[in-house]
């Protein structure tokens, strides 16, 4: 057997879904269909405390989200938090974020 080279090359496009990573029996599948619903039911609320017009914000969906990933993970501060979105595939599918998307700056949350 020949040894394997630990360098390898980036690939030009990686193609992956989120969905797909995260293991179907994840107990935080179960909390996000929950959340989900009770964010659904916020929606024509949320609506009603945004203008119409204007600069698109971050969804309040995510938001409210993260923060409960920082909860139920001890995460200590939101600068914390906005780095482990960059690197965890499980808060990341957990908020909603698309890897296309970056992570907000950490003083969004104040």
């Amino acid at each position: 057997m020949m040894r394997g080279d630990e360098e390898r090359q980036e690939g030009f496009v990686v193609f992956t879904s989120l969905e797909d990573r995260i293991p179907s029996d994840h107990p935080l599948r179960a909390i996000r269909r929950l959340v989900d619903g009770a964010l659904s039911e916020m929606s024509p609320l949320l609506d009603s405390l945004y203008a119409s017009g204007g600069r698109v914000s971050i969804p309040p969906e995510y938001l409210l989200r993260a923060q409960l990933v920082q909860i139920l993970f001890a995460i200590p501060s939101e600068r914390r938090l906005c780095e482990h979105l960059e690197y965890n595939l499980l808060f990341r599918w957990f908020v909603g974020l698309p890897l296309s998307e970056a992570v907000w700056h950490p003083t969004t949350f104040t």
